[in-house]
């Protein structure tokens, strides 16, 4: 006996099939944006008590060695907040941070907001060619290495995956220096474009690229070995997984075999890409500094030494809420390669 199936009936399945696991991926995005709201929280008040704590004061700072009177001191401290108590300190700053101001630098007399924007492009463009690029030739290079473990070309990629991770960044990004910009004259030494000609269009690109391989091979020289350690494992065991067996079995041809165990193998490399952007910022402001490069990291350095709070404050609120941004991205791709995440 069979049964008939009538008009419409398996839309209206297909359509509530669908409907659950849409809500699932709404759940779930929401959880973690509502989950992210603590973090939030909870780094700017471990960002005021830290900078509260450090020893100095930028008043002090601010006069050097001139010899202000008690009218004037009191008129610094009084435009930085400092003659109000910790908490209402920290009560204006929250309303401050909410409202979108990150305070004004009274070292370089600019809004903080601004002078890091400015430098926003040259980081941005630093990090991510140094992520996504290393990422990519790592991944590669483990896709092909994983298919002939063992190899020589296996034992080559594994000692150089080490090299590549143990080689300090400061020390590489000398050594490179020396060789590269000083010896062969091949790439310029620091900056970000030429000091002496203005270029526009095609010109300035390919100038800035110019300037950009030297810093970024030398702070993506640590994530490529690290991809590529992470996606051969995982891409040795999803390729000696039974799916693939029965693939090869069926006589499916290498690429598709590939390409389905690559699906599973890159989840590891997903997680660690994440841990890498904040990783990435320790080291971008060691070559930033050693290249010249204008970037947050050069900021916060110049900050630093200056001892300029409400910028360095205001590095540390936006570098935060960008690694937090960052890792609600990361977190939600994951979840479409592995839809068993969202399901939970």
């Amino acid at each position: 006996m069979t049964s008939k199936v009538l008009p419409g009936t398996r839309a209206v399945v297909e359509k509530s099939a669908a409907n659950p696991a849409r809500l699932s991926s709404i759940r779930y995005v929401a959880l973690k944006v509502l989950s992210a709201l603590p973090m939030l929280l909870g780094v700017i008040v471990v960002n005021f008590v830290l900078i509260h704590l450090a020893p100095g004061d930028p008043v002090s700072v601010l006069v050097g060695e001139t010899e202000p009177t008690p009218e004037q001191l009191a008129e610094l401290y009084q435009k930085l907040g400092l003659d109000k108590s910790v908490g209402r300190q920290f009560l204006e700053y929250v309303g401050s941070i909410l409202r979108g101001d990150l305070g004004y630098s009274y070292v370089l007399q600019n809004d903080v907001l601004g002078l890091i924007l400015n430098r926003v492009p040259a980081t941005l463009s630093l990090m991510l060619t140094s992520l996504i690029v290393f990422t990519v030739v790592g991944v590669l290079l483990a896709i092909i290495v994983a298919r002939h473990p063992k190899s020589l070309i296996d034992r080559g990629g594994s000692a150089l995956a080490v090299i590549g991770y143990s080689v300090p960044a400061f020390w590489l990004a000398q050594i490179i220096l020396l060789v590269f910009a000083l010896q062969l004259r091949w790439f310029p030494t620091n900056g970000m474009t030429n000091s002496r000609y203005t270029y526009e269009g095609w010109a300035y690109f390919t100038d800035v690229l110019h300037h950009l391989i030297l810093p970024a091979s030398v702070l993506g020289m640590r994530y490529l070995a690290i991809n590529f350690r992470y996606a051969r494992a995982a891409m040795r065991d999803a390729l000696s997984q039974d799916y693939i067996v029965a693939a090869r079995a069926k006589g499916l041809p290498e690429k598709r075999i590939v390409f389905h165990a690559f699906r599973n193998g890159i989840l590891p490399v997903i997680t660690v890409f994440g841990l890498n952007v904040t990783d990435i910022l320790a080291g971008s402001i060691l070559t930033e500094i050693v290249f010249g490069w204008p970037g947050i990291g050069r900021l916060m350095y110049d900050a630093m030494y200056a001892r300029d709070y409400p910028l360095l404050m205001g590095i540390f609120i936006f570098v935060s809420i960008g690694i937090i941004i960052t890792n609600l991205l990361i977190d939600i791709v994951y979840s479409l390669f592995d839809p068993r995440v969202r399901l939970k």
